[in-house]
């Protein structure tokens, strides 16, 4: 099964009366949102190591790079 990064909701169209589920699947989302949420820090560890399964499966180099406190002289 693949990767999920939120759970699956049930949505209901109150027009039409269909029901349907949607899911949250990693591999739909941009490199760009990926990266995104793995720098947020809102994310669990779980979730950032599925993150980085799936960009190292679409041949994405991870740096990891510290961020460098600006200081005003």
């Amino acid at each position: 099964m693949p990767a999920k990064y939120a759970p699956s909701v049930k949505k209901y169209d109150r027009q039409t009366g269909k029901s349907w589920e949607e899911h949250y699947y990693i591999k739909t989302l941009s490199t760009e949102k990926i990266f995104e949420m793995l720098n947020s820090g809102k994310v669990k560890p779980k979730h950032k190591q599925k993150f980085r399964n799936v960009l190292t499966a679409r041949g994405v180099k991870i740096v990891k790079r510290i961020k460098e406190a600006t200081t005003d002289s």
